[in-house]
């Protein structure tokens, strides 16, 4: 299994955005608490947007996960670009 960086754009529909975010957040808990989400977050200071790091076999598999957030189903993902990353130092290094 890789580690792979997710960058989540959302849309600027704030008022949507907050409707939904205590069902995306419950869906990410759910992949949190299956292990393959490691860690997320929204960036700080920007446009709406959010980094998610996954363990899993492949990008595909990733998107394949993302596919049942409901942001994603709501049309409120602008963009989801996931990247393989490799930690070399940190608390994921070991994991390699």
């Amino acid at each position: 299994m890789s580690f792979y960086a997710v960058h989540y754009a959302y849309s600027s529909d704030s008022a949507a955005l907050d409707e939904l975010r205590p069902k995306h957040r419950e869906f990410l808990r759910s992949l949190a608490d299956s292990g393959s989400l490691r860690a997320s977050g929204p960036y700080v200071g920007r446009e709406p947007a959010a980094l998610l790091l996954f363990r899993a076999d492949s990008a595909q598999a990733v998107r394949d996960l993302l596919a049942g957030d409901p942001f994603q189903g709501a049309g409120l993902v602008e963009r989801t670009e996931v990247s393989e990353w490799n930690p070399v130092i940190g608390v994921f290094a070991d994991e390699v």
